[in-house]
């Protein structure tokens, strides 16, 4: 064994590292082009909608073309660059290279847990972490926090691996209220897991008072990581993998989680091709992830006041619900707060973010998280945040604080606005 030498020593940290490289992503996408096009009437918009659902061509669109002057994001790969650029050019596509060799902010975000990971412990906010030292850190919270950290399991993936989360509370007041956070549904979405993990750190340990209060008067349910197959999948063979790991034969890996819950499932927005990024499952709640996660929420002992499920990129709130543009439930109240919390978040460092339903912002997209949580459990405010940047989920190490703090202020703007709306 290489890890063992003589009388059973470990071996050098030299040799440690060298391993864990060994399990550095092996899909790599050097010299792959990432681009923004801007749609500029109908028929540009058809052209990448067409391109989209071409299988002429391996395009990887980050969002959804699905409106005339709203950006999107596609990586493209160097063999079809020219003639990608060619179709493009000849319809008038406005386009805009944002990156011309991903691969390198893969490689800056990829030296992540592979040196980190042999550390066990705290995290701090400048980097990515994996599954592994995420998990562990949760461990040593509801060790170190007896009373007050719960070490829950909110369900099990594919590969057997538990989905975990903490629960956080300070106390038992008759009448209280929940709050649930949940991140990295889609794997490839590194920065959503430090900003939940942030969250629940400054929950703990922040001395500010706005916070105190929001975090002492509430009782917290926070997962970090509920895609944990696609998660690890992500650091170790593909780091654009965005789906689970089932298997459903023919090549064809995994589900697209936001697509597979139980409301309005697969009627919008999804595809029924296994192969598909945006696959929906051959049913609802086919996935393990979502099936196991969705029961574990009908265990919550006190009412959900908010649910926050964290995505990336584009900077939005997002409200429910992506099968309708008719706005439905509490959505007027729940739009003015999540204005607020926007501008909140925007005093910071000036990031701006956009307000709106799933779809009025994003398109007709069914099966999400959200609006089966919404819609089943009828919480008073449910809210889907696309975290920075505006055209890219490769995000930079050193804008994941600036992510996290920014969020952390439209979050406690949320919270009091919420107990002022639904008093107990």
């Amino acid at each position: 064994m290489l890890l063992m030498q003589g009388n059973m020593k470990l071996a050098p940290l030299y040799v440690l590292v060298s391993l864990l490289s060994l399990s550095s992503a092996a899909v790599r996408y050097d010299n792959y082009t990432l681009y923004k096009l801007s749609p500029k009437t109908s028929d540009e918009l058809k052209l990448l909608q067409n391109l989209q659902q071409s299988k002429e061509y391996k395009l990887d669109f980050w969002r959804d073309p699905y409106r005339v002057g709203i950006p999107i994001s596609v990586l493209v790969s160097p063999e079809e660059k020219y003639k990608f650029e060619n179709v493009i050019s000849k319809s008038n596509v406005e386009f805009k290279v944002l990156d011309s060799n991903i691969q390198e902010q893969i490689d800056k975000e990829s030296r992540v847990g592979r040196l980190r990971s042999i550390k066990q412990g705290n995290l701090t906010w400048d980097r990515y972490y994996d599954l592994e030292h995420i998990n562990n850190w949760l461990k040593k919270l509801a060790k170190d926090y007896p009373g007050k950290v719960t070490l829950i399991k909110g369900g099990k993936s594919f590969e057997k691996r538990d989905i975990l989360g903490v629960k956080v509370s300070f106390g038992k007041q008759k009448g209280r209220r929940s709050v649930w956070l949940d991140s990295q549904i889609h794997a490839r979405e590194w920065i959503t897991a430090p900003t939940t993990t942030f969250i629940l750190n400054e929950i703990l340990h922040s001395k500010e008072p706005a916070v105190r209060a929001m975090a002492e008067s509430h009782d917290w349910y926070i997962f970090p990581v509920i895609n944990p197959d696609g998660f690890v999948y992500s650091h170790i063979g593909d780091p654009m993998w965005r789906k689970t790991r089932s298997d459903y034969g023919a090549g064809c890996i995994g589900t697209d989680p936001n697509r597979n819950w139980g409301y309005k499932w697969n009627e919008l927005g999804a595809s029924t091709y296994p192969c598909a990024d945006t696959y929906a499952g051959p049913s609802a709640f086919s996935e393990i992830e979502t099936k196991s996660l969705s029961e574990y929420m009908s265990k919550v002992e006190n009412k959900i006041l908010l649910y926050i499920t964290f995505h990336s990129h584009g900077q939005y709130i997002l409200l429910p619900y992506g099968h309708t543009e008719v706005h439905l439930d509490n959505y007027d109240e729940a739009y003015e707060l999540a204005n607020r919390a926007a501008t909140s978040l925007a005093k910071r460092f000036g990031t701006q973010y956009r307000v709106g339903s799933i779809a009025d912002t994003m398109g007709l997209i069914t099966g999400s998280s959200m609006d089966w949580y919404k819609k089943n459990y009828q919480i008073p405010f449910a809210y889907a945040y696309e975290l920075r940047d505006k055209y890219t989920f490769k995000l930079p190490e050193d804008q994941i604080l600036p992510n996290c703090l920014e969020v952390m202020d439209s979050l406690v703007t949320l919270l009091k606005g919420a107990d002022t709306l639904y008093k107990n």
